[in-house]
This record gives C-alpha cells, structure tokens and sequence, in this order.
C-alpha cells in the first residue's frame, strides 16, 4: 500500500460487503460488482489465522472496535497487507447493524512480529485439528499476550 492509501469498506451484520472504496476494490483486484454482496472473507489470505479473526468478531460483535494487521489476498492471488481498525455501526437506538473498517499501510518492523506470531498461531491450529483449531491458537494468543503483560490492544498499538 501506499502511505496516502486509506481502504474502506462497510459490511452487514453476517459480513457481508456493503461498501468498498476504490483504494479497495484496486488493491482486492476485484470489481465493485464483485465485492458488493461478497463475504468480507473473500479476500482472507490462507497465512492468516481463524483464531485472531475469531478475537477480532468477538471485540466489534461486543460493540468495540478492534485493531489488527491482516494478511489480505487479491483476486489475482498475490497479496497485501493492512493495519486495520475494525468498527461496529450502530442505528438510532445503539444496537450494531453492521461493521465499518478503516485500513492503511502498515508499519514493517511491527509485520515482522505478528507474522511470526501468525505462523505461531497457524502452528497451533493445524496441531489441534479443524475442532479445536480456533481455541487452540487463541489459547497461544493469550498466552503471549499474557507473557507480555498486555492487553490485544496495547500489544497491536505498541509493535
């Protein structure tokens, strides 16, 4: 990405795409009428852990926003990294209708440590198995967190 790049987009409540700007549907390779109506995960990269999305939907789900750094794959299959932050929507009368995500060019030395932690996680998902994949690598997640002594979002914050 470039560093004046913002990718926007909306989604529904099942994370379906509602809107997508066009730095997004540039770097996605996907056209509007594609992405429109498409899951979000469409563009998820395989190298990307179910566990840290798991995290993410449990945080907008409870109505908080979430940062993360996302692995992201073209149409074309290449990919591209984000720094997100992942908002929910809220109608007239404070319940969610839907998600709104902000993402920009992320910062390299902070790619070098979630991908060693993704792989980490990816690791621990493919030990425990399809049943357990999502506990087990954000079972690790906490861990590290926990070594840390920080939250998710001072660790995402401060790397």
């Amino acid at each position: 990405m470039r560093e004046e790049d913002f990718i926007v987009s909306t989604t529904d409540l099942q994370g379906r795409i509602t809107y997508g700007n066009r730095i997004f549907i540039e770097f996605s390779g996907y056209s509007e009428s594609e992405l429109i109506g498409a899951q979000h995960n469409i563009i998820r990269h395989p190298d990307m852990p179910r566990g840290l999305f798991k995290w993410l939907w449990d945080a907008i789900q409870g109505g908080n926003e979430c940062f993360a750094y996302v692995k992201n794959l073209a149409k074309d299959g290449s990919f591209y990294w984000v720094f997100a932050n992942v908002t929910p929507l809220f109608d007239m009368n404070g319940r969610i209708e839907g998600y709104f995500s902000v993402r920009r060019k992320p910062r390299p030395a902070a790619l070098a440590v979630v991908s060693e932690l993704y792989r980490q996680m990816l690791d621990a998902e493919m030990r425990a198995g399809a049943r357990d994949a999502i506990a087990a690598s954000t079972a690790l997640l906490q861990q590290t967190l926990s070594e840390k002594g920080r939250t998710y979002d001072e660790f995402i914050l401060s790397i």
